[in-house]
C-alpha cells in the first residue's frame, strides 16, 4: 500500500471540489530517473496511475524508463513535449535533431547506446543516429511512443502534460498547448470547474489551487519525483527522493 506522507490539500471556496469518478494517482515528470520510478512502483500504488509525460531526456536512464513503462499495461502514460521532440527526431532527424539534442536528447541517445552526434552535427550524422536509435528501441517501443495519448480525464479532473487553454473546453485543446502550455493557464481560472493536473513547469513544492494541480518537482535536477492522489474533495501528495 502506498504511504502518502505530505499534507492534504482540500479545494477552497473559489473553485469546485475535485470530483473524479474514482480515486487515481498522477505521477510527475520522470526525465530518465528510473531509480525514482522504481521506488514509486515498489510502493505498490493501490489506485490507477496516470503519468503526465516527459519520461526521456536530461536524466541518465531514459531507455530504462521507456522500457519499464511500456511493459506496464496497468499504467496510463501521456505524451509530453520531450516525447514529441523524440518522435520528430525519429521521423525527420535533420529538421528536428538539433533542437531535441539541445533539450536533453543527447542523454537519451546515450542511454540507448547511441553516440557520435552533437547539437551541431550535420545531416548525415543525425540520420545515422536516428537509424541507430530506431534499431536500439525496436519497432514495439517506437510504436508505443508514437501512440501515447495527450490527455486523460475522470469526472471534473483532467490530466495533461503542460497545461490547457482556459478559454477552451478540455475536449477542444490543441496538441501544442497540451505539450508546451498556454500563456493564460497559470493566470486565468477555468470557468467550467475542471481541475487540470499537470507537470512540465518545475515547482519547489506540489500544489493544488484554483483548478490547477502542479506536480513537476524537477526529478532529474532535484532528485524529487512527486505523485498526487486525487480523491473527492481532496488531493494528497507524495514525493519520492
Amino acid at each position: 500500500m502506498i504511504k502518502w506522507l505530505l499534507r492534504r490539500f482540500v479545494a477552497g471556496p473559489d473553485f469546485p471540489a475535485t470530483a473524479p469518478e474514482s480515486p487515481f494517482i498522477a505521477l510527475g515528470d520522470i526525465h530518465g530517473r528510473v531509480d525514482l520510478l522504481e521506488q514509486f512502483l515498489d510502493l505498490d500504488p493501490a489506485y490507477p496511475v496516470i503519468c503526465v509525460g516527459d519520461y526521456v531526456d536530461r536524466g541518465e536512464d531514459s531507455a530504462a524508463v521507456l522500457r519499464l513503462l511500456a511493459e506496464r499495461d496497468d499504467i496510463i502514460c501521456l505524451s509530453g513535449n520531450h516525447e514529441e521532440m523524440m518522435r520528430r527526431f525519429l521521423k525527420t532527424p535533420t529538421e528536428a535533431g538539433s533542437r531535441w539534442l539541445r533539450y536533453g536528447g543527447l542523454q537519451t541517445l546515450a542511454s540507448f547506446g547511441v553516440s557520435g552526434v552533437t547539437g551541431t552535427s550535420g545531416p548525415e550524422a543525425l540520420e545515422e543516429a536516428r537509424d541507430q536509435l530506431q534499431e536500439a528501441m525496436g519497432p514495439d517501443l517506437v510504436a508505443w511512443l508514437s501512440d501515447l495519448p495527450t490527455r486523460w480525464q475522470s469526472g471534473n479532473v483532467a490530466v495533461v502534460h503542460a497545461g490547457a487553454d482556459p478559454a477552451r473546453s478540455i475536449d477542444d485543446q490543441d496538441v501544442q498547448t497540451l505539450h508546451w502550455g498556454h500563456r493564460d493557464f497559470a493566470r486565468t481560472q477555468r470557468s467550467d470547474g475542471v481541475w487540470v493536473v499537470h507537470g512540465h513547469t518545475i515547482v519547489d513544492a506540489p500544489s493544488a489551487a484554483n483548478g490547477r494541480i502542479a506536480i513537476d518537482t524537477g526529478a532529474y535536477a532535484t532528485g524529487n519525483l512527486t505523485a498526487v492522489l486525487v480523491e473527492a474533495d481532496k488531493t494528497t501528495f507524495e514525493t519520492i527522493s
